[in-house]
């Protein structure tokens, strides 16, 4: 079991997760992640570094693999993306990884092109993905659909491609993105709902590691829990079916309900006891996970890396041994 920690870019500065990267890293985390933003969730979050830029600065840095969610086809053309990939694994060979996704307004409509819906989005991703492929693999590629490449390709290349990996939050997207996918990368902490999107994954013939990225908080109360993922994290009160197409994280703001607790309870794995947590982290790892991304929603990084160190996560190395 593979236990990473989550780079926020939309909560901090890019040199300080830099420096949070590598101190995640000497308190024994495995692996980190990271989401490509435009655009934070919400003005309380308030950044939103470059992570293409970011991420070959922390693969220096440090020495275990850096994934990234990033989502070709409107913000980024996919020769782009495929020429970034590219350098990042021709220089850390073995540590990178992408997990592709169809992308939120809040991050693409700045290109000013039309919000497409979600089936639409589909197409661009998975026509995007060919050509990513392609282009790894050393063609020369012409492609005009929903996404046009003209005679491109990618000179300096690494010896291997790296896993190109989807994103996938329910059941429906994870048996979609099944017949492209080296792997799935979903979120959330309910047990039951998240052992459904893997079984959606595995039995439309899914390959490679399903890993889930759990929003936790370590808290000394449960208030005090409930009043960082309020402040932090309220845009998870948002209906799910607007979220992705809100443009400004004043829209998520005006439409979130921080005094939800029930709704911050379903977004957030709140604890005040490490191994009470790591428990049910290890009830999540059993639903069919071999990698499992740890987002602390609070600011005070420093202090859950001390107790991530001390605490939780061998506690949980040793409720998933």
């Amino acid at each position: 079991m593979r236990i990473g920690f989550h780079a926020s870019h939309e909560q901090f500065t890019p040199s300080r997760l830099l420096t949070l990267v590598r101190q995640a890293e000497a308190a024994g985390f495995d692996a980190a992640m990271s989401s490509d933003h435009f655009a934070p969730w919400g003005l309380a979050q308030g950044q939103a570094g470059f992570s293409w830029s970011w991420m070959g600065a922390a693969l220096a840095t440090t020495s275990f693999p850096i994934g990234m969610v990033v989502a070709p086809g409107q913000r980024y053309h996919p020769a782009i993306v495929a020429q970034a990939m590219a350098t990042l694994e021709e220089m850390f060979p073995g540590r990178y990884w992408a997990a592709l996704g169809s992308g939120e307004a809040v991050n693409e409509h700045i290109t000013g092109d039309p919000w497409p819906p979600k089936s639409e989005r589909e197409t661009r991703l998975r026509e995007s993905v060919d050509v990513i492929r392609r282009l790894l693999d050393g063609e020369r590629v012409d492609h005009d659909g929903a996404i046009r490449v003209h005679d491109a390709r990618v000179w300096s290349r690494p010896a291997e491609p790296p896993a190109l990996k989807a994103t996938a939050v329910g059941p429906a997207t994870a048996a979609w993105a099944a017949e492209w996918a080296e792997g799935l990368l979903t979120v959330g902490h309910d047990p039951a709902a998240l052992k459904e999107v893997v079984q959606a994954y595995t039995d439309a013939g899914g390959r490679g590691p399903a890993a889930v990225q759990v929003h936790v908080c370590l808290a000394a109360s449960m208030d005090e829990g409930l009043g960082v993922a309020a402040e932090q994290w309220r845009q998870a009160t948002v209906p799910g079916e607007v979220m992705w197409d809100l443009e400004q994280p004043e829209d998520f703001d005006r439409l979130a309900e921080p005094g939800d607790e029930k709704a911050l309870h379903s977004a957030v794995l709140i604890d005040t006891d490490a191994r009470s947590m790591a428990e049910r982290l290890a009830e999540i790892a059993a639903s069919g996970f071999q990698e499992m991304y740890l987002h602390h929603v609070g600011l005070d990084q420093a202090e859950f890396l001390v107790r991530a160190r001390d605490e939780l996560l061998p506690a949980l190395k040793d409720a998933v041994a």
